[in-house]
Protein backbone atom coordinates (compact mmCIF):
# COMPACT_ATOMS: atom_id res chain seq x y z
CA UNK A 1 0.00 0.00 0.00
CA UNK A 2 2.69 2.85 0.88
CA UNK A 3 4.51 3.88 -1.79
CA UNK A 4 7.59 4.78 0.26
CA UNK A 5 10.93 3.39 0.52
CA UNK A 6 10.41 3.01 3.95
CA UNK A 7 7.43 1.50 5.30
CA UNK A 8 4.92 3.55 6.65
CA UNK A 9 1.66 3.08 8.37
CA UNK A 10 -0.47 6.48 8.74
CA UNK A 11 -3.30 6.23 10.87
CA UNK A 12 -6.39 8.31 12.10
CA UNK A 13 -8.14 7.47 15.02
CA UNK A 14 -11.41 9.16 14.96
CA UNK A 15 -13.95 9.72 17.81
CA UNK A 16 -17.64 9.20 16.49
CA UNK A 17 -20.34 12.52 15.88
CA UNK A 18 -22.50 13.29 19.22
CA UNK A 19 -24.56 10.83 19.86
CA UNK A 20 -28.07 10.58 21.67
CA UNK A 21 -25.97 9.40 25.04
CA UNK A 22 -23.87 12.47 24.70
CA UNK A 23 -26.82 14.87 23.94
CA UNK A 24 -28.99 13.74 26.86
CA UNK A 25 -25.69 12.63 30.07
CA UNK A 26 -25.31 9.15 29.95
CA UNK A 27 -22.63 6.68 30.91
CA UNK A 28 -23.13 5.16 27.10
CA UNK A 29 -20.03 2.24 27.54
CA UNK A 30 -21.66 -0.39 25.31
CA UNK A 31 -24.88 0.76 25.48
CA UNK A 32 -25.86 1.36 22.00
CA UNK A 33 -26.68 5.13 21.35
CA UNK A 34 -27.68 6.59 17.93
CA UNK A 35 -26.12 9.71 16.26
CA UNK A 36 -28.29 12.77 16.71
CA UNK A 37 -28.93 14.94 13.82
CA UNK A 38 -26.23 17.21 15.05
CA UNK A 39 -23.39 14.14 15.22
CA UNK A 40 -24.76 13.21 11.80
CA UNK A 41 -23.95 16.57 10.58
CA UNK A 42 -20.49 16.58 11.84
CA UNK A 43 -19.48 13.51 9.77
CA UNK A 44 -20.67 15.26 6.85
CA UNK A 45 -18.98 17.83 7.55
CA UNK A 46 -15.40 15.92 8.40
CA UNK A 47 -16.38 13.85 5.01
CA UNK A 48 -16.91 17.01 2.88
CA UNK A 49 -13.27 18.39 4.73
CA UNK A 50 -11.90 15.51 3.86
CA UNK A 51 -13.12 15.20 0.40
CA UNK A 52 -12.05 18.61 -0.08
CA UNK A 53 -8.23 18.07 1.35
CA UNK A 54 -7.89 14.85 -1.37
CA UNK A 55 -7.75 12.53 2.22
CA UNK A 56 -7.99 9.30 1.03
CA UNK A 57 -7.05 5.72 3.29
CA UNK A 58 -6.91 2.10 2.13
CA UNK A 59 -9.20 0.71 4.61
CA UNK A 60 -11.61 1.93 7.49
CA UNK A 61 -12.33 -0.26 10.90
CA UNK A 62 -14.73 0.58 13.07
CA UNK A 63 -16.44 0.01 16.44
CA UNK A 64 -19.75 -1.54 15.50
CA UNK A 65 -21.40 0.38 18.18
CA UNK A 66 -23.98 2.73 16.02
CA UNK A 67 -22.28 5.94 16.72
CA UNK A 68 -19.68 4.86 15.94
CA UNK A 69 -21.07 2.58 12.91
CA UNK A 70 -22.97 5.42 11.07
CA UNK A 71 -20.30 7.76 11.53
CA UNK A 72 -17.85 5.39 9.72
CA UNK A 73 -20.49 4.65 7.11
CA UNK A 74 -21.11 8.60 6.78
CA UNK A 75 -17.29 9.00 6.10
CA UNK A 76 -16.04 5.91 4.21
CA UNK A 77 -18.70 5.99 2.05
CA UNK A 78 -18.32 9.79 0.88
CA UNK A 79 -14.50 9.09 0.67
CA UNK A 80 -14.82 5.55 -1.35
CA UNK A 81 -13.14 3.39 1.33
CA UNK A 82 -14.02 0.04 2.13
CA UNK A 83 -14.97 -0.67 5.84
CA UNK A 84 -15.09 -3.15 8.24
CA UNK A 85 -15.91 -3.36 12.12
CA UNK A 86 -14.52 -4.96 14.41
CA UNK A 87 -15.66 -5.01 18.43
CA UNK A 88 -12.33 -4.73 20.06
CA UNK A 89 -12.52 -1.17 19.02
CA UNK A 90 -16.17 -0.71 21.11
CA UNK A 91 -16.23 1.44 23.59
CA UNK A 92 -15.32 0.61 27.85
CA UNK A 93 -17.45 -2.32 28.78
CA UNK A 94 -18.54 0.03 32.11
CA UNK A 95 -20.37 -2.51 34.08
CA UNK A 96 -23.54 -1.84 35.42
CA UNK A 97 -24.06 1.86 34.69
CA UNK A 98 -23.70 1.29 30.90
CA UNK A 99 -27.02 3.40 29.76
CA UNK A 100 -27.45 5.51 33.31
CA UNK A 101 -27.41 8.99 33.87
CA UNK A 102 -24.67 10.72 35.43
CA UNK A 103 -26.79 11.19 38.26
CA UNK A 104 -28.25 7.86 38.72
CA UNK A 105 -24.53 6.23 38.57
CA UNK A 106 -23.16 8.18 40.70
CA UNK A 107 -25.70 7.63 43.24
CA UNK A 108 -25.75 3.99 42.45
CA UNK A 109 -21.34 3.75 41.95
CA UNK A 110 -20.04 6.78 44.27
CA UNK A 111 -16.65 7.62 43.82
CA UNK A 112 -13.98 6.56 46.39
CA UNK A 113 -11.45 8.38 47.60
CA UNK A 114 -8.71 6.08 46.07
CA UNK A 115 -8.84 4.10 42.73
CA UNK A 116 -6.31 2.12 41.31
CA UNK A 117 -6.17 1.62 37.86
CA UNK A 118 -6.86 -2.12 38.14
CA UNK A 119 -10.00 -1.76 39.77
CA UNK A 120 -13.45 -2.82 37.65
CA UNK A 121 -15.66 -0.04 37.27
CA UNK A 122 -19.98 -0.84 37.89
CA UNK A 123 -19.44 -3.40 39.19
CA UNK A 124 -17.27 -6.04 36.86
CA UNK A 125 -16.67 -3.71 33.97
CA UNK A 126 -13.26 -2.77 32.25
CA UNK A 127 -11.42 -0.74 34.66
CA UNK A 128 -8.52 1.02 33.05
CA UNK A 129 -5.94 -0.79 33.10
CA UNK A 130 -8.23 -3.91 31.38
CA UNK A 131 -9.25 -1.70 28.78
CA UNK A 132 -5.10 -0.37 27.99
CA UNK A 133 -4.73 -4.25 27.77
CA UNK A 134 -7.46 -4.24 25.16
CA UNK A 135 -6.35 -0.98 23.70
CA UNK A 136 -3.01 -2.04 23.21
CA UNK A 137 -3.97 -5.44 21.43
CA UNK A 138 -6.18 -3.34 19.04
CA UNK A 139 -3.26 -0.91 18.06
CA UNK A 140 -1.43 -4.94 18.04
CA UNK A 141 -3.88 -6.10 15.52
CA UNK A 142 -4.09 -2.75 13.97
CA UNK A 143 0.11 -3.11 12.89
CA UNK A 144 -0.07 -6.65 12.31
CA UNK A 145 -1.89 -5.70 8.58
CA UNK A 146 0.13 -4.41 5.73
CA UNK A 147 1.08 -0.75 6.17
CA UNK A 148 -0.81 1.92 4.39
CA UNK A 149 -3.26 4.63 5.33
CA UNK A 150 -6.41 3.42 7.70
CA UNK A 151 -8.89 5.34 9.21
CA UNK A 152 -9.81 3.68 12.68
CA UNK A 153 -13.62 5.02 14.14
CA UNK A 154 -14.01 4.37 17.45
CA UNK A 155 -15.13 5.98 21.11
CA UNK A 156 -13.32 8.26 23.47
CA UNK A 157 -12.59 6.08 26.44
CA UNK A 158 -10.44 3.76 24.12
CA UNK A 159 -8.88 6.14 21.95
CA UNK A 160 -7.59 7.69 25.16
CA UNK A 161 -5.94 3.80 25.64
CA UNK A 162 -4.64 3.71 22.49
CA UNK A 163 -2.57 6.69 22.73
CA UNK A 164 -1.15 5.58 25.98
CA UNK A 165 0.04 2.83 24.42
CA UNK A 166 1.90 4.78 21.47
CA UNK A 167 3.33 7.07 23.71
CA UNK A 168 3.99 4.08 26.44
CA UNK A 169 2.29 5.23 29.44
CA UNK A 170 0.31 3.22 31.45
CA UNK A 171 -2.93 4.18 33.29
CA UNK A 172 -2.57 5.76 36.75
CA UNK A 173 -4.43 5.62 40.10
CA UNK A 174 -7.37 8.58 40.32
CA UNK A 175 -7.53 8.94 36.72
CA UNK A 176 -4.49 10.85 37.32
CA UNK A 177 -1.47 11.75 34.43
CA UNK A 178 -1.81 11.91 30.45
CA UNK A 179 -5.07 12.29 29.13
CA UNK A 180 -5.78 12.64 25.25
CA UNK A 181 -8.90 14.81 24.47
CA UNK A 182 -11.22 13.55 21.47
CA UNK A 183 -14.23 15.84 21.28
CA UNK A 184 -16.90 14.34 18.46
CA UNK A 185 -15.65 13.89 15.17
CA UNK A 186 -12.07 15.22 16.56
CA UNK A 187 -9.68 12.95 15.36
CA UNK A 188 -5.49 12.50 15.97
CA UNK A 189 -3.42 11.55 13.54
CA UNK A 190 0.06 9.55 13.91
CA UNK A 191 2.55 7.70 11.93
CA UNK A 192 4.35 4.50 12.58
CA UNK A 193 7.73 3.23 11.06
CA UNK A 194 8.31 -0.13 12.46
CA UNK A 195 11.75 -0.75 11.48
CA UNK A 196 12.85 2.22 13.53
CA UNK A 197 9.96 1.86 16.13
CA UNK A 198 9.10 5.25 15.95
CA UNK A 199 5.93 6.91 16.20
CA UNK A 200 5.27 10.68 14.93
CA UNK A 201 2.32 12.58 16.34
CA UNK A 202 1.11 14.55 13.64
CA UNK A 203 -2.25 16.26 15.28
CA UNK A 204 -4.51 15.70 18.26
CA UNK A 205 -7.68 16.35 18.73
CA UNK A 206 -8.24 17.90 15.33
CA UNK A 207 -11.98 19.44 14.64
CA UNK A 208 -11.14 22.44 11.76
CA UNK A 209 -14.31 21.28 10.34
CA UNK A 210 -17.21 21.44 12.66
CA UNK A 211 -16.88 25.46 14.40
CA UNK A 212 -19.43 25.31 16.66
CA UNK A 213 -17.72 24.71 20.01
CA UNK A 214 -20.86 25.17 22.75
CA UNK A 215 -20.36 21.40 23.57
Amino acid sequence: MSQNSETIYHIVFLRHGESVGNAEGYFQGQSDFPLTGRGRAQAHALAERWLAEGVTFDQAIASPLSRARETAEIVAGALGVPLEFAPIWMERHNGDMAGLSREEAHRLFPQSEFRNPYEAVGGDGEGDWTLFLRAGRALHGLLSREPGRYLVVSHGGLLNQVMKAVIGVTPQANYQGAHFRFRNTAFATVMYFPERHRWYIVGLNDRAHWKDDHE
